[in-house]
């Protein structure tokens, strides 16, 4: 039998892969690109085509037959594909190592770098030959053997421990559910929430209503639900997820994960002859040092601090003269925000749901796009996929030439990661025998998906979500770079990463673009002029508390990583505290282990790099300033943001993409403008 994922001529066929065909196909193509690098390096001198091209060919080869494997562990995880996906990370972890510890690779690289051949390479070229040149020194090159071997040896336990903390999330998120029988439980909560509770109990044969974890279920019910008992028990499950705290505590906990996974950042850091993680995290990033993102950081808290003080202090003497609210608690602050929100501008996530239905919104989202880069998206029929809600789509610009291609995987479903984010299926890139390969995305999201005979309705947040991993999708399927290691997202500076996507959100906030984003899911009928007006009135309801948050998971992120010695000297939990002490004006409950769940940090890429969201937020924010004073679709202004940022992938320093499409460095007043923080 043939192994599904070793077929590369098409897109992956995700209905036929299964556990038992992952292993054998990773662990060949891993041993083929060894072959390959080794064979290449018997020649005497190198260059771009002997060398650099047949490399990037065979790591392409290997990186498509990994995405659908981690992709489908991601969005329908079970035991069995879990085991089997895990099963590979100490091969890969060993093949990133022996590639980037391999010195004879490394100084053919240098030569390259060091011929006359060098500058007749383009641009895009150029900057692979370098940054790789730079990844050497970071993955450990110039060490001695027994320092190479420990440093395989912690990157390889590190890669363990992401998967297991991504996996304990997952088990305890999906670990706890609450049924409930009788209605009056549920007093508050709006019909939608209660349409899916009622469905996902019908689904597990079970009468009255399940709420789970998973943040379409959970958030409605803190919002909305007038019964504190319930509120609380559910903001502890969740608080408390994978960590020795709350309804399953010490199942699936993440503590000890943590403090190892630190202890051996920080001994990989001292390795390579970094002081610490954040100094080792900075060497690839845009900014140029810890005193550089510290003052960042703390520069927008101090300006944001006062406002946010005022925000709780206004929501507090609200709660207690209209409700006669004693001490309001973590689990009392969404349910009083908006009934306040309601009061004062009128407004209601659930008012608005009904003009968000998932077609009139994604068909809107597609119009944004074509008004700004002139480009057409239009479903693809029959492709294969691994859930039936998935859809595919391709994008087409002017010419009718294909950019790229994307998978939608929108709602929340048992054995999904939660959250939303974009990830790559296959890069641009031009392969060996001159044919194009075009990009192609997934773009997954946690929504409520429909419930009766109604379509999938979306709150407001969840439509910039969209339009939050849709930026991500375009900055990748619209490169022109042909080169796969600066193509799309490839290369690009992990605190501008964000740019693009944050950029995109603005449109959700223009009543122009609202105009074609909704419509009554019954009637058709756009946003009454009243709801739209409230809405804007109330974008930046409470923002300056939100911007404090982000900040508070930023900071102690950063300093974390920084000052970091030892998990006797260093506790996690006190350090957080002692962040939220100088920061935050919302102290959360002693019981409270955010940290055990922060997969972006522990699981994902932003270690010692959390600050990129506020980092990009600024990029973001100037750049579409631009777009208020040129007109938010003016299609010059959107050639411009297409030709100078999505399209040049990393092939560029951002500094110097952002400064050739805005004609300056970024200020950060656009920032604290649009958040309506006084500057």
């Amino acid at each position: 039998m043939t192994n599904p994922i070793n077929d590369l001529s098409g897109l992956p066929q995700f209905s036929a892969i299964k556990p038992e065909h992952i292993q054998p196909a990773i662990e060949e193509a891993i041993a083929a690109c060894k072959t390959k690098i080794s064979d290449l390096l018997s020649q005497d001198n190198y260059s771009w085509d002997s060398l650099v091209a047949p490399i990037e060919e065979i790591d392409d080869e290997l990186s498509r037959k990994w995405s659908p494997v981690s992709h489908m562990n991601s969005v329908v995880s079970n035991d069995a594909l879990r085991e089997a996906h895990d099963a590979c990370l100490p091969a890969l972890s060993e093949y990133g190592t022996w590639v980037g510890q391999n010195a004879d690779l490394y100084n053919a690289y240098c030569q390259i770098e060091a011929s006359s051949e060098f500058a007749d390479l383009s641009e895009a070229q150029q900057k692979v030959i370098t940054q790789a040149i730079r990844d050497f020194k970071l993955s450990g090159v110039a060490l001695n053997e027994d320092k190479k071997a420990r440093y395989a040896e912690v990157k390889s336990r590190l890669s363990d421990l992401g998967s297991t903390f991504s996996n304990n999330v997952m088990d305890a998120t999906l670990g706890w559910q609450k049924h409930i029988t009788d209605i009056a439980e549920l007093a508050g909560l709006p019909e939608s929430a209660l349409g899916a509770a009622k469905q996902l109990a019908e689904s597990k044969e079970l009468d009255g209503w399940v709420f789970t974890l998973d943040i379409p279920s959970y958030l409605p019910v803190l919002t909305y639900a007038d019964n504190r008992e319930l509120r609380e028990e559910m903001y502890r499950a969740y608080t408390t997820r994978a960590s020795e705290q709350g309804p399953n505590a010490g199942k699936w906990d993440n503590t000890e994960i943590i403090n190892e996974t630190l202890t051996l950042r920080q001994e990989l850091s001292k390795l390579l002859g970094f002081e610490h993680f954040a100094e080792y995290s900075l060497a690839s990033k845009m900014a140029n040092s810890s005193e550089q993102v510290n003052g960042f950081l703390l520069d927008l808290a101090n300006r944001s601090k006062p406002q946010a003080q005022q925000d709780i202090d206004t929501l507090t003497s609200y709660a207690q003269e209209h409700f006669q609210a004693g001490e309001l608690q973590a689990w009392d602050f969404a349910y009083y925000s908006e009934k306040l929100k309601e009061q004062t501008y009128k407004i209601s996530d659930e008012q608005l749901r009904p003009y968000f239905p998932e077609s009139t919104v994604v068909k809107g989202l597609f119009e944004v796009i074509s008004r700004l880069y002139k480009l057409t998206v239009t479903e693809r029929e029959g492709v294969d996929t691994w859930h039936k809600d998935v859809r595919f789509y391709d994008i087409k610009d002017e010419s009718g030439e294909l950019r790229g291609s994307f998978y939608l995987d929108l709602y929340a479903r048992e054995k999904k990661r939660g959250g939303a984010w974009m990830d790559e299926c296959q890069v641009r890139r031009q392969k060996l025998d001159s044919t194009q390969q075009y990009p192609v995305a997934y773009l997954t999201c946690n929504f409520s998906g429909p419930v009766g005979d109604k379509p999938a309705l979306f709150t407001h947040d969840e439509v910039v979500t969209l339009f939050h991993e849709f930026g991500h999708g375009i900055h990748h399927m619209l490169t022109k770079i042909n080169v796969g290691g600066v193509s799309g997202i490839n290369g690009v500076a992990w605190d501008a990463v964000e740019l693009p996507s944050q950029f995109l959100e603005n449109w959700c906030w223009q009543p122009e673009a609202l105009s074609f984003i909704s419509g009554h899911y019954e009637t058709g009928e756009p946003l009454p002029q009243t709801l739209l007006d409230n809405m804007l009135a109330a974008r930046n309801f409470q923002s300056a508390m939100q911007m404090l948050r982000q900040l508070e998971f930023s900071i102690f992120d950063f300093s974390l990583h920084e000052n970091f010695i030892d998990a006797e000297q260093t506790n996690v939990q006190a350090w957080l505290d002692q962040v939220r002490e100088q920061v935050a004006v919302l102290t959360p409950p002693s019981f409270n282990r955010f940290q055990n769940s922060f997969g972006h940090i522990f699981a994902g890429g932003y270690a010692a790099g959390y600050y990129s969201y506020k980092w990009a937020e600024v990029l973001s924010s100037d750049a579409f300033s631009r777009f208020e004073e040129e007109g938010i679709f003016n299609q010059q202004t959107g050639q411009d943001f297409l030709h100078n940022i999505l399209e040049m992938g990393g092939s560029k320093e951002p500094m110097e993409l952002f400064v050739a499409f805005r004609g300056r460095e970024p200020e950060v007043d656009a920032l604290l403008r649009h958040s309506g923080i006084a500057a």
